[in-house]
């Protein structure tokens, strides 16, 4: 789940392919492998500065796949992601490769090209990234992985030369479902933001003042994720150690809503996703709304 320790390597090159604007510091820490490192893109730009960091330059997709054991990949989109996938089945002959799939695709693709590809004896395995382009740079990156056990493991030590979180969520596609629920609340919270920044402007506040207070709160709080400790959506049983806290989430947020909805009444701002998240708000702690619990 975390970082491995100290990277032994097996001899084996690791080769990564699509060196855009998250693929070049992944790579980049991957140049010091101790099987050495071979990374390709259509781009020859692209490749230089691995090259003068240590990589060896591929001229293909083919190469890579001819000298690597665990292949990133990280182009654009699905379409890019079968291309590359069966060029690498196609040239590993039969060598039990590994083919990584960072990239964001959808949910059947990846478990589609591990079901079309499985008889060249190249494992595919999607391991989509959370971290953004800093989180790249500095090896801080969070993986989610979808394959098998076994792959799982094979990955690990490649992958911790630029992840310090690295989760194994199921079979193949369960990294991909991972990752697209993770976005959801990401640039769902974004929209959230947005509306906040309105009835804030609208009430005189200085949005950046106000910015620079959410990002220190969220680092100490965990924000949004700070409430995802449940391994379920049902509602909460009555014994549950987690109701009395949530309960009390339930109560400050209920009310908090309810003030923000009557600022923005008041200042003229309309605030869809604060009546949304008010209506929701409970149910998606497990718990009935205030005054809705039986017996009230």
């Amino acid at each position: 789940m975390s970082r491995p320790g100290p990277m032994k390597g097996d001899g084996e090159p690791a080769g990564f392919i699509g060196l855009g604007q998250m693929g070049a510091p992944m790579a980049a820490r991957l140049a010091a492998w101790p099987g050495g490192l071979i990374v390709y893109d259509t781009r020859p730009g692209a490749v230089t500065p691995l090259a003068d960091a240590g990589a060896k330059a591929a001229g293909s997709v083919a190469e890579v796949a001819a000298a690597a054991g665990v292949i990133s990949v990280m182009v654009r989109d699905d379409d890019q992601v079968r291309e590359v996938v069966r060029a690498v089945a196609a040239a590993a002959r039969g060598r039990p490769v590994i083919a990584a799939i960072h990239a964001t695709i959808g949910p059947g693709t990846a478990a589609e090209l591990a079901g079309e590809v499985s008889h060249t004896g190249v494992e595919v395995v999607d391991a989509p990234v959370s971290g953004g382009f800093m989180g790249a740079q500095h090896g801080r990156l969070a993986v989610m992985v979808g394959g098998s056990r076994a792959a799982y493991e094979r990955c690990r030590e490649p992958f911790g030369c630029w992840a310090d979180l690295i989760m194994h969520m199921g079979p193949v596609g369960a990294g991909t479902r991972a990752k697209l629920a993770r976005n959801l609340l990401q640039f769902a919270a974004f929209t959230a933001a947005a509306e906040a920044q309105r009835l804030a402007e609208a009430a005189g506040v200085d949005l950046r003042k106000l910015g620079r207070v959410v990002r220190h709160s969220d680092a100490v709080t965990g924000g949004p994720g700070a409430i995802m400790l449940r391994p379920t959506t049902a509602p909460l049983d009555a014994d549950d150690p987690l109701r009395e806290i949530l309960e009390h989430v339930r109560a400050l947020g209920e009310k908090d809503l309810s003030l923000a909805l009557d600022l923005g009444a008041e200042l003229g701002v309309d605030l869809p996703m604060a009546r949304l998240a008010l209506a929701s708000f409970a149910a998606g702690l497990g718990l009935p709304a205030i005054g809705e619990e039986p017996g009230r």
